[in-house]
C-alpha cells in the first residue's frame, strides 16, 4: 500500500491493476461527457477488474459481461460499480484514493447487493488493494476501519450459495386451481384483480410487459390477454414483512391451446424483487419445466409457455429455505 492505516493493515491485499483492465477504463472514461464522470468510470472500471480478476483467483465464477459498468447506459447515468456473482447476486466494488479513510457508497447501491468491497486504486503504481468488506451499509460513508477482512467475503459467499444451491422443501396448497373456470369469471377467494394487490405504476408495467420478457421462452405476442389474476405470496421473514405478487394471465388460442404467463412482483412501496426469487414450473411429475430467478434491480419476472385442456402443472416461489407451491390444471 502507498500509505498505512493501522486499523485494517493486517486485513488488506494487495493486488496488480492488469494491463486490460487499465485499457478498459480508459476506454469507458473517454465516453464521458465531463471530467467529474471520467474520473468517477475510470475510478469505478479499476475497482470492479480487480475483484473480479481476485474473485476469479478464488475459484468464484463471476459474470463480468452482465455488470452495470458494462453497460454504457448504465455507467454514464448512475454511479455504478456492480460485479455480477454467479448463481447469487451483485457484489458492489467501490473505489478508494490513496489516504482516504472514508469509502463512499451513493444511494443507487445501497440495496439489492450482496456485499459491499471497498478498492484502493494506485493509478500511478498500477495496484490495488482490497481494503476490506462489509455485508450492508446504511449510508453515503463508510469508515474503512470499520470493514471486515477480505476473506470474510469468501464465507458470505459460501454461505449463500449454500441457500442458492439447497434443495427447498416446498408448502404446497391443498387445493388445485383451475383455470378453465377463470375464463367464466370463477376465481378462487385467494386469487384477486391484480389491480388491488400492485400500485398503478406497478399494475401498468404487469400489463404491459410483453415488449420485454425476462425469463420467458416465447416470442411477444400481440394478443390481449382474456383473463388475469393475483395473490399475494407470503414467505415470512425472508421478505422482512413485504409479500410478492403471484400473477397469472391466461390468453385462449384458436388451437384449443391456453397461453399462461406467470409473472412475480414485488408488492407495497417496494420497487424491485430481492435478489435469488426463484420462479419455477413443474410438470405433472413434479420435474422442473421452465425457471427463472430474480436479479439486482429486477422490478419483475416471468415465464410463459401453452397447454392443453386439463393438463397439469405446479409453480413454486422460493426465496432462500422459503417457498410456496401452487398447483393448477387448464
Amino acid at each position: 500500500m502507498s500509505h498505512k492505516i493501522n486499523d485494517i493493515q493486517e486485513c488488506t491485499l494487495p493486488l496488480p491493476i492488469t494491463q486490460m483492465a487499465i485499457n478498459t477504463a480508459n476506454k469507458f472514461a473517454s465516453e464521458q461527457p465531463s471530467p467529474e464522470k471520467i474520473e468517477q468510470v475510470c475510478l469505478n472500471t479499476l475497482a470492479v477488474y480487480v475483484v473480479n480478476d481476485y474473485l476469479q483467483m478464488m475459484g468464484i465464477p463471476t459474470n463480468l459481461s452482465a455488470s452495470n459498468i458494462c453497460n454504457p447506459v448504465m455507467r454514464m447515468c448512475a454511479n455504478v460499480a456492480d460485479l455480477e456473482i454467479k448463481e447469487i447476486g451483485y457484489l458492489e466494488c467501490r473505489p478508494v484514493r490513496n489516504n482516504e479513510q472514508i469509502c463512499y457508497f451513493p444511494p443507487e447501491v445501497h440495496s439489492d447487493r450482496i456485499g459491499y468491497v471497498a478498492v484502493e486504486i494506485d493509478e500511478t503504481a498500477r495496484k490495488a488493494t482490497l481494503l476490506g468488506f462489509t455485508q450492508t451499509v446504511a449510508s453515503d460513508e463508510f469508515p474503512i476501519k470499520q470493514l471486515k477482512p477480505i476473506e470474510d467475503f469468501i464465507d458470505h459467499y459460501h454461505q449463500l450459495l449454500q441457500l442458492a444451491t439447497a434443495p427447498i422443501p416446498a408448502v404446497a396448497n391443498s387445493t388445485r386451481v383451475n383455470l378453465s373456470q377463470w375464463f367464466e369469471e370463477v376465481f378462487e377467494t385467494s386469487w384477486q384483480a391484480v389491480e388491488t394487490l400492485l400500485n398503478p405504476n406497478q399494475t401498468t408495467l404487469a400489463f404491459n410487459f410483453r415488449g420485454s420478457e425476462r425469463g420467458a421462452l416465447m416470442e411477444p405476442q400481440s394478443s390481449v390477454a382474456d383473463v388475469r389474476r393475483a395473490r399475494l405470496i407470503d414467505l415470512g421473514m425472508q421478505l422482512a414483512g413485504n409479500p410478492l405478487a403471484l400473477i397469472v394471465e391466461l390468453t385462449s388460442e384458436t388451437d384449443q391451446k391456453t397461453e399462461i404467463t406467470i409473472q412475480v412482483h414485488p408488492t407495497g412501496n417496494q420497487i424491485y424483487l430481492p435478489p435469488l426469487v426463484q420462479l419455477t414450473v413443474l410438470d405433472e411429475s413434479g420435474s422442473i419445466f421452465l425457471e427463472a430467478q430474480s436479479r439486482s434491480a429486477d422490478n419483475y419476472i416471468q415465464l410463459q409457455f401453452r397447454g392443453l385442456p386439463e393438463e397439469l402443472f405446479s409453480v413454486r416461489v422460493a426465496l432462500g429455505d422459503a417457498s410456496i407451491l401452487e398447483d393448477f390444471v387448464i
